[in-house]
């Protein structure tokens, strides 16, 4: 493209903003990435090159490690993932971007209702606010399969796993009569940082512990008011 690594790193801020996923590159990352010392660059970076270059991080030479969050078959979720070079490796992380998961999320989750011997499927519209390695979610009015039920997630993200805590508000008028629900969840986040899947646990009525699959996607990075608007509606 015929730039200097300075003009380059300026060129994928550009890109960052203009995508709204706002970026740190800089002459010594994009130093490293020609040197062949960093031999993958995470999804964040990924976009912003695509969008600025128009060709694939693949095709640049990059490593983009495939990992995928699935059922293992025993209650649990795996990820998958390719191969990463030994110097990134040894070189730890890069720190996640201040608003890395900032956005508006589809949160499901599953349970089952011993006294009514059945599964059930439940959805929310989520805002994740977040606060340096700190994430808080909240429920949009209206947004839920479970009408009058507010959601609420303390979240701490560590690399790629994100670890907190829930609770849920049945409503008033509905089968669990206003019950006040809580427990714990671990989520991994997949490379893209556009889904985590994992498991939640909590207490059922009778004091048993309870578990199950919960997944979070990623519906829209902008918290503004247009887009809190547009998904105060219940999930599909």
């Amino acid at each position: 493209m015929n730039l200097s690594q300075d003009e380059f790193a300026r060129g994928l801020r550009g890109a960052g903003e203009e995508l709204g996923e706002p970026n740190d590159a800089s002459k010594r990352l994009v130093q490293r990435w020609e040197s062949g010392e960093t031999r993958t660059c995470r999804p964040l970076y990924a976009r912003a090159l695509k969008r600025f270059t128009g060709r694939t991080p693949e095709s640049l030479g990059f490593t983009i490690p495939m990992a995928r969050v699935h059922s293992d078959g025993a209650g649990g979720h795996d990820m998958e993932a390719g191969e990463v070079g030994m110097a990134d490796a040894a070189a730890g992380p890069e720190p996640e971007p201040q608003n890395a998961y900032a956005g508006v999320w589809l949160s499901r989750y599953e349970f089952y209702s011993s006294s009514r011997d059945e599964t059930f499927d439940c959805r929310h519209h989520i805002v994740i606010v977040q606060h340096g390695n700190r994430l808080t979610a909240q429920s949009l009015p209206g947004a839920s399969t479970n009408p009058d039920s507010p959601l609420s997630l303390d979240l701490t993200v560590d690399r790629n796993v994100v670890t907190g805590t829930w609770t849920e508000q049945t409503a008033a008028d509905g089968y669990y009569q206003g019950a006040r629900y809580h427990g714990a969840v671990q989520l991994l986040v997949e490379p893209t940082g556009r889904r985590m899947a994992g498991r939640w646990v909590g207490f059922g009525k009778d004091f048993d512990v309870n578990t199950g699959p919960w997944e979070l996607r990623l519906l829209d990075r902008s918290t503004g008011r247009a887009s809190i608007e547009r998904y105060s509606t219940t999930p599909q």
